[in-house]
């Protein structure tokens, strides 16, 4: 009997000794996995049934009950008792806190590759943004010259240039009422925002009068955007975004594109045969635009509406474009090669006809003037207002004969002094008149000889992004004006068939 209580004694001790170390073991446990709670309670400690339960690393891993008896899978003996915890469960902490580890790492490295494969993309990007940098600034400075020789054209010509010929990239294949192709798109901003950025640097200084903490006014000069690039960029870069929402309107049409006068053998629409005579007429002027096509009944009502709304603001952009693309030229300065090669007589430009009735004619009237002269092509009207504006500088000349000087600057001053009953300042006006009738009537007329020679030789970085800027975006308007109007057009031409 007391050999029995001595041993049941030290049976109790050895359990306190050992419950000290489980505590530890179930707290460091729930460090590990969060994803279990301990039940002391749970599992009898005196249950020796789970003597027999023999554990490894993987079992652990994934099928632990995180009792407090769970690290003691395997039977004590008295021989194994120590004063201190026994090490035996350390080997299975370490197992699965290093299985864990691996685990961890493995997600690591699986996060580290998309982040590696993300990281290698954004350097690609840039990588192209920086070699289109440098192909710019390349440009830029040979002067479009690549022989190096220093025969290029100046920085103005150049960003010019490359304005036009960005424009002609993008939206030179781009012949019908569609959205833009996103590459294309992004092309646009991002070179556009590349050569736009030369504005950024362009300043004038003007006063500013500032107070000192001991009351002294004192004047200084301050920088700020140059007034025309402050007032007329941020329009056009407006205009710009409203013509490409234009576009981006049209994305599910009731109309569709054939090409060369016949009806698309791969759409799934169909057409009458009296609406490709329509489409043959309409196509002998330009023959390389696709064809509009609609169903055999039209349009409905809400497209309709749709392609009119679109067209009148397509209209306002392209007279808002045109209009500071006039007010820009007519800034720059004329190049004295251009007043060099004028005639000295403004009735030898014109013509003894069209001379006369400016001459004999109290009540002048422009526009019956162009209804006399019938211009049938467009290149007839284009030889006319070389013409016109020749005669109108040669005029212009004339009156201001008194003074020496051929700067463009002076002549605008003493055009203000000149009496206005001279009579080569009356025909100066008139020629002006005229001109900006036949620029209104015909609104896709090419640039005149005068305002190609304009460009050909300013010098303004500032007048050059302004002009050629607007330039494009009036072609564009204009280009989406027309292709509304081919589908009206033809849409209207159908109803009418099928009534």
């Amino acid at each position: 009997m007391v050999e029995y209580v001595q041993g049941f004694e030290q049976l109790e001790f050895r359990t306190q000794v050992l419950k000290a170390p489980m505590d530890n073991l179930s707290n460091s446990d729930e460090n590990y996995d969060l994803g279990y709670l301990p039940s002391p309670s749970s599992v009898d400690q005196n249950d020796h049934s789970l003597a027999e339960t023999s554990t490894s690393g993987d079992s652990f891993m994934y099928r632990r009950t995180n009792s407090e008896t769970s690290a003691l899978s395997e039977s004590v003996d008295d021989s194994s008792y120590s004063g201190e915890a026994s090490p035996w469960f350390c080997p299975n902490v370490k197992t699965r806190f290093h299985n864990q580890v691996a685990l961890t790492r493995l997600g690591m490295k699986q996060h580290n590759k998309n982040a590696t494969d993300d990281k290698l993309e954004d350097h690609e990007a840039v990588d192209a943004e920086l070699e289109m940098m440098k192909e710019r600034f390349a440009k830029l400075l040979l002067g479009e010259d690549m022989s190096g020789s220093g025969k290029g054209v100046c920085t103005a010509v150049t960003i010019s240039n490359s304005i036009t010929n960005l424009y002609a990239t993008v939206f030179g294949q781009n012949l019908r009422l569609e959205p833009l192709n996103p590459e294309k798109k992004a092309m646009w901003k991002r070179e556009m925002n590349c050569l736009l950025s030369v504005c950024d640097y362009i300043v004038e200084l003007i006063p500013i009068s500032q107070n000192l903490q001991d009351g002294t006014e004192m004047e200084l000069m301050t920088s700020r955007p140059r007034s025309d690039l402050y007032i007329n960029l941020p329009a056009l870069q407006k205009l710009d975004a409203m013509l490409i929402e234009v576009l981006d309107s049209f994305q599910d049409t009731e109309f569709w594109y054939a090409e060369k006068g016949s009806m698309s053998s791969n759409s799934n629409h169909s057409g009458s045969g009296s609406f490709r005579r329509v489409i043959v007429q309409r196509n002998e002027e330009k023959w390389w635009l696709p064809i509009p096509c609609v169903p055999p009944g039209g349009l409905s009502e809400k497209s309709r509406k749709h392609l009119k709304h679109k067209r009148d603001s397509s209209n306002q952009i392209h007279k808002a474009a045109m209009a500071i693309n006039s007010s820009i030229l007519a800034e720059m300065e004329i190049p004295d090669s251009y007043m060099s090669t004028l005639p000295k007589s403004g009735k030898s430009c014109l013509g003894d006809s069209i001379y006369r009735y400016m001459c004999t004619t109290d009540k002048f009237s422009p526009e019956h003037l162009l209804d006399c002269l019938n211009l049938a092509t467009e290149h007839e009207a284009l030889e006319l207002a070389d013409r016109v504006e020749a005669s109108m500088y040669t005029w212009r000349r004339k009156a201001c004969m008194s003074n020496s000087k051929s700067s463009w600057v002076m002549v605008k001053d003493l055009m203000s002094e000149t009496d206005r009953s001279d009579k080569n300042h009356i025909l100066a006006e008139r020629a002006e008149c005229l001109l900006f009738c036949l620029k209104q009537r015909y609104p896709e007329l090419s640039q005149t000889s005068l305002d190609t020679c304009k460009i050909q030789y300013n010098r303004d970085v500032g007048q050059a992004v302004l002009e050629s800027y607007s330039r494009v975006l009036e072609s564009l308007a204009f280009n989406i004006v027309a292709w509304i109007e081919d589908v009206i057009c033809v849409e209207r031409s159908v109803r009418n068939q099928g009534k």
